[in-house]
């Protein structure tokens, strides 16, 4: 097993993720399997209890893990699926330790961070990256250097090169990525940030096999010859990494700077034969769209679109699918609350209700819902989407008035959203989570049927509260189909409208699956149905 190691100075948010993931995608355009695990220096045990406004988007995996969105980059750009166990988090490990020592498994001896939290730090990583049977693995440490909620996992990974590497054959290699400011009006390019963030990583004990220059745009030769003089690294280790259009074409970039050819070296891999035609042609169709739709996310976390990044992203691949740029407004629910949707909507080509939790914005999301039924604009509603637009409907289409999920009002008339029978009683909320991927029973006449091409398909799912049974005779009979279902008839996964150019409700989260290659089919149809209205185009 071969180990990169991606740490970052200077100032966080520098794109680690973007980078490594972006190696991960040339290495294994050269034949070789990569996995990728994501370090978070935090005490929660994972991502599932952070506020979106902080910490931005919850990813889900297939297994049900509520992680860090660094990891839906990598799926992404490697086209995998992870589990749980690739996000690494000081709570989790932390937990083994103070469990291991209640069970007496360290035979009295004093409990330290080195070397009882750092071993099992190291176990970890190894286990992980052994089971994904990969030939390298990607391990990216959140934070920056300095940050002391990082120093055992960098100690860890210190350990780990000592131990793995021998005289004749590396098995770690440590990148790390920093910032190299412009300066004055004459755009100065400055390294010292970076000098002091390298020699910080040294004062830990790790020297840097390659640093990757992030910056406004190209850094100069001579600037990288400086950086390569000041940290005792190559010039060609140097790897600069301006902004781009779109990060999408870090991987091209990162190609023709040798990156991929001074890993393998290093790790005396055989250097293989580059194909990224796939990739280059994907975003040739990405940067060059010939249309464009606006599209409106109405959400709660608008302020930080990190909060909803696979839905952009989901978006980009379908750019590249129909050659339409999707432009992405944010649009705050509390906004339509009071300003009327009318007035924030009506220059939308099309509306995409996303996740939450809590009752704050929801009106507003009800009210998206109905715009977009009554003025017949293409709509995807998902997870709680998709509850609000019934919720909507029972209320003005059935005459349900007080029509709600008991979420939100426990005494509503009229639950169009409950927890199921099973549900009620379980005292603890994490047990009534539904997560993870989930078979889905797909009607293949219907609109998602059509667009996935299939009678059942796995997606992931991030809620609580579902469509309460009682309700769907009174929907189904008035004009609402529910086209997809849990494998057991239980749940109603997907709802239609099909008086509608496009009206539909998802209750899991098709945007976590998407892939450059394989967009979201509902992501998919909403755009295309916007373009169907705004230049006739069919598919």
């Amino acid at each position: 097993m071969k180990y990169i190691f991606v740490t970052g100075g200077v100032i966080s948010g520098l794109g680690k993720g973007t980078t490594a993931a972006s190696l991960g995608r040339v290495l294994v355009s050269r034949g070789y399997k990569v996995t990728a695990i994501k370090i978070d220096p935090y005490l929660n045990t994972d991502a599932g209890t952070m506020n979106p406004f902080e910490h931005g988007e919850v990813f889900v995996l297939e297994d049900g893990g509520e992680v860090d969105l660094d990891l839906g980059t990598y799926e992404r750009f490697l086209d995998t699926n992870l589990t749980s166990d690739h996000n690494i988090t000081t709570g989790k490990i932390y937990l083994r330790v103070i469990s291991k020592e209640r069970k007496g498994a360290y035979l009295g001896k004093t409990v330290q961070i080195i070397p009882h939290v750092t071993n099992e730090i190291k176990r970890e990583i190894a286990r992980v990256a052994e089971n994904s049977g990969a030939d390298i693995a990607l391990v990216e440490l959140g934070g920056t250097v300095g940050d002391i909620e990082s120093m055992p996992f960098l100690e860890a990974v210190r350990q780990m090169r000592m131990e793995l590497d021998s005289s004749s054959s590396r098995s770690c290699l440590f990148i790390h990525t920093t910032l190299v400011p412009e300066v004055g009006s004459v755009g100065e390019q400055k390294t010292k940030p970076t000098q002091h963030s390298v020699k910080e990583l040294r004062a830990i004990g790790i020297d840097p096999d390659m640093i990757v220059a992030r910056a406004e745009r190209d850094i100069e030769e001579d600037i990288k010859a400086k950086i390569s003089l000041f940290c005792s690294v190559p010039v060609e280790a140097v790897i600069s990494a301006p902004n781009l259009q779109s990060i999408y074409g870090i991987p091209m970039l990162l190609e023709r700077q040798g990156m991929a050819d001074y890993v393998l070296k290093k790790f005396s891999l055989p250097p293989g034969e580059p194909d990224l035609s796939d990739w280059k042609a994907f975003y040739a169709k990405l940067t060059d769209p010939k249309y464009s739709v606006r599209i409106a996310i109405v959400g709660k976390y608008t302020e930080l679109s990190d909060a909803y990044i696979s839905h952009i992203e989901a978006f980009h691949h379908v750019t590249a699918a129909t050659s339409c740029r999707v432009q992405t407004t944010f649009v705050e629910s509390e906004e339509i609350e009071r300003k009327g949707a009318d007035a924030i909507l009506s220059e939308m080509d099309a509306i995409l209700v996303p996740g939450g939790f809590g009752h704050r914005g929801i009106e507003g999301k009800i009210a998206a819902a109905g715009y977009a039924r009554v003025n017949n604009k293409p709509y995807l509603g998902v997870c709680l989407g998709f509850q609000c637009a019934l919720i909507e409907y029972s209320r003005n289409v059935l005459g349900m008035k007080d029509a709600n999920s008991t979420e939100f009002n426990p005494d509503t008339k009229y639950p169009v959203i409950d927890l199921l029978p099973e549900q009620k009683g379980v005292n603890d909320k994490g047990g009534t989570m539904r997560l993870g991927a989930h078979k889905i029973i797909l009607d293949r006449e219907s609109i998602a049927g059509r667009l996935y091409g299939s009678e059942s398909v796995m997606e992931r799912h991030r809620h609580r509260y579902e469509v309460n049974p009682e309700t769907i005779a009174d929907l189904t009979s008035s004009g609402i189909r529910f086209t997809g279902h849990s494998d057991n008839g239980r749940r109603m996964e997907v709802a239609e409208l099909p008086t509608a150019d496009y009206f539909v409700g998802s209750q899991f989260h098709p945007e976590f699956k998407s892939r450059p290659q394989r967009p979201s089919p509902l992501h998919l149809g909403l755009v295309r149905a916007a373009l169907k209205q705004k230049y006739g185009i069919t598919f």
